[in-house]
């Protein structure tokens, strides 16, 4: 049995899911949502709480039926209270600026860079070296998360980049450490 699959998702005042087969849409204060999920797998709403049923046992359903309800979760969490991830930039001179909906980081190259907000996500400077990624969807706001830390991920020596905030570095140890020994 799965346990993620077989848990209800209660559906809270404000939120509107409107069940299409397999596409199902959730609005809410935050936005608009439209997943198509398998066809296999069956979604019902019964007095404000959703539920997710799969048709048999297999291997494939198992696992879609825990897909399927963590998706729709999300989908919930996400128009009612939205999803954020923030980005802290370490280093000498790294810092952001905000510039209309979009960013611009300094990060050590000899010419800034511009970031736009992908569609659903919201970009925002906070302070001078932190970045918050906001959005509805879940995937989008880890997409552009990402993007921004790959323009220049955390150097494995001195710790120096874009991280994600409360990430752990471990950092490696230099040429000294070697002689040393």
């Amino acid at each position: 049995m799965s346990r993620v699959g077989n848990s209800p998702i209660p559906v809270p005042s404000g939120v509107d899911v409107k069940i299409d087969g397999a596409a199902v849409t959730v609005k809410g204060k935050n936005g608009e949502l439209k997943t198509e999920f398998h066809e296999a797998m069956s979604i019902a709403l019964e007095d404000g709480i959703l539920k997710v049923s799969r048709p048999s046992d297999e291997a494939e359903h198992r696992a879609l039926h825990g897909l399927t309800r963590a998706l729709l979760n999300n989908m919930v969490l996400g128009v009612s209270d939205g999803f954020e991830r923030a980005l802290d930039l370490v280093g000498t001179g790294y810092r952001v600026q905000q510039s209309g909906k979009g960013i611009t980081l300094q990060l050590g190259f000899s010419h800034p860079v511009e970031v736009q907000p992908l569609d659903g996500v919201t970009l925002e400077a906070d302070g001078q070296v932190r970045v918050v990624v906001k959005g509805a969807d879940k995937q989008a706001v880890g997409h552009q998360a990402a993007v921004i830390r790959k323009l220049r991920p955390p150097n494995a020596y001195t710790g120096k980049g874009v991280r994600y905030a409360g990430e752990q570095i471990h950092l490696k140890p230099g040429k000294s450490a070697a002689r040393a020994e």
